[in-house]
């Protein structure tokens, strides 16, 4: 592929574009219809014509494509791919060391230097998630680059941008063997069950690692723990194999019920010893209060938007609320793990969130740690927006 267009930046963007700043936002552009076909390369310059940046087209919910590099005479090809994911899988040699934990990240879109693309990794079998049409343009480069760099038992991908219902294979197998599902995976010792062929989620979110492993060694033990929004009851395995007395994990989707008590069951822990629920969530914070039921640690991950049949949830717009009904069912002393991936606001504001919640509950607390990303995660300083996690132990008074 050759660099084919020339994309002007309005003035006011050229600075953080010429600092390094690599998402092409549409209000930045003058000539957005020079853009024609999604995967054309183009050069980035600014109002004069001097050269800032060299880039590919993709439409992706976040912009419409992403800078790879400021090198005027650097070669998007093959072997620009094959650079950057070995310099990836070099970064991240102590995970696939480890004998602990083999499921993790091995590239991490722009933080890795190609934004759009990610590739995880879950006992030797690798997964590619395309974020854009745009980069699916690259396909032959990136799996080219991942077979001349790794060894592996099997390649699987997942297009995470609307395809009109046309994918290459149903369950996104690639090359290598296909994998006998569940695959079990470690994380920090602990046993998870993985589906790389089912739908865009696999059954754990890899960027909680440093979270998880949190609550099984400080948190857990004792314990009576309420994880909402559950998904697959990772969190609540944790807490089980950290010593809680009982772990009760919410979620409003059906298929939470058969995958958290298979996390259980691969860990020798007795599913029935816990309460798995399929509930909306808000519904049960309602029934808890009613109940008088409280916890000694609440874990709420809430997905960034979400929508059930009565309640409509944004993350920039209903934490605090959410943080207000958690305080609520929380012990005095106990803890609340307030998560968020949203991206729409920083560690700072939903440091604000946190402070107003207790605030009008009337409640004083104090805040025992924080996390953002773990180091497989890479994210650049010039993209502030690609650290999206934020993570806040708070202890209730």
């Amino acid at each position: 592929m050759q660099t084919e267009g020339i994309v002007k930046v309005k003035s006011k963007f050229e600075k953080s574009y010429k600092a390094g700043y690599p998402l092409i936002l549409k209000e930045a552009i003058h000539n957005m219809d020079s853009l024609t076909k999604e995967g054309m390369l183009f050069q980035l310059v600014d109002e004069k014509g001097q050269f800032i940046g060299k880039g590919y087209y993709g439409k992706q919910n976040k912009g419409y494509g992403w800078i790879l590099t400021q090198k005027k005479n650097e070669k998007i090809d093959v072997s620009f791919f094959e650079g950057k994911i070995k310099t990836a899988i070099e970064n991240r040699k102590e995970l696939f060391n480890s004998t602990e934990t083999n499921a993790f990240r091995v590239f991490n879109a722009e933080g890795d230097g190609i934004g759009g693309l990610t590739i995880d990794y879950f006992n030797g079998y690798y997964l590619i998630n395309w974020y854009s049409e745009g980069i699916f343009a690259f396909y032959d480069y990136v799996i080219d680059s991942l077979k001349n760099l790794v060894e592996y038992e099997g390649i699987y991908q997942k297009k995470r941008y609307d395809t009109g219902g046309k994918y290459i294979d149903e369950d996104g197998f690639v090359d290598g063997n296909r994998g006998q599902f569940p695959i079990i995976v470690k994380e920090n010792g602990v046993n998870l069950a993985v589906y790389l062929n089912e739908g865009a989620m696999v059954g754990v979110f890899l960027d909680q690692r440093d979270v998880r492993k949190t609550i099984l060694d400080k948190y857990a033990k004792g314990k009576t723990v309420l994880n909402t929004f559950s998904y697959t009851g990772v969190f609540s395995v944790f807490a089980a194999l950290g010593g809680a007395t009982k772990t009760t994990s919410v979620d409003l989707a059906n298929r939470s019920l058969g995958k958290t008590k298979e996390q259980f069951s691969i860990n020798g822990i007795d599913h029935e010893a816990h309460d798995i629920i399929v509930e909306d969530v808000f519904q049960y914070f309602k029934y808890a209060v009613r109940k008088k039921k409280t916890f000694d640690l609440v874990i709420l991950d809430p997905p960034s938007f979400a929508r059930s049949k009565k309640y409509t949830f944004s993350a920039a717009k209903d934490y605090k609320d959410l943080l207000k009904e958690a305080i609520l069912i929380t012990e005095k002393n106990g803890v609340i793990v307030a998560s968020t991936n949203c991206a729409n606001f920083d560690m700072n504001k939903f440091k604000v969130f946190i402070d107003q919640a207790f605030k009008e509950s009337n409640v004083k607390y104090s805040i025992k740690e924080e996390f953002s990303l773990p180091s497989d995660f890479a994210t650049i300083k010039q993209y502030k927006e690609g650290n999206y996690l934020k993570v806040v132990f708070i202890q209730k008074h």
